[in-house]
């Protein structure tokens, strides 16, 4: 993928990314705990703020404090 837009949009900071005003999102990703899978929640900065046991719990979790879950895969 060439696309200029997408490329810029990858490489763009934590930081940078968080000054786009996305201060109503927050990102789930899966991870690995023990040998199981659970969902991490992260906001626009990227910092963890905590871990569910599932996705529907993490989505549940984050739309009870007023945000909108995205999915990073």
């Amino acid at each position: 993928m060439n696309n200029p837009e997408l490329i810029r949009l990858r490489n763009i900071s934590p930081s940078e990314f968080a000054h786009w005003g996305i201060q109503d999102v927050a990102y789930i990703r899966p991870v690995k705990v023990g040998d199981q899978t659970a969902f991490a929640i992260h906001a626009a900065d990227g910092t963890r703020v905590a871990v569910m046991p599932t996705l529907t719990v993490a989505q549940a979790a984050v739309r009870q404090n007023d945000l909108e879950p995205l999915s990073v895969h």
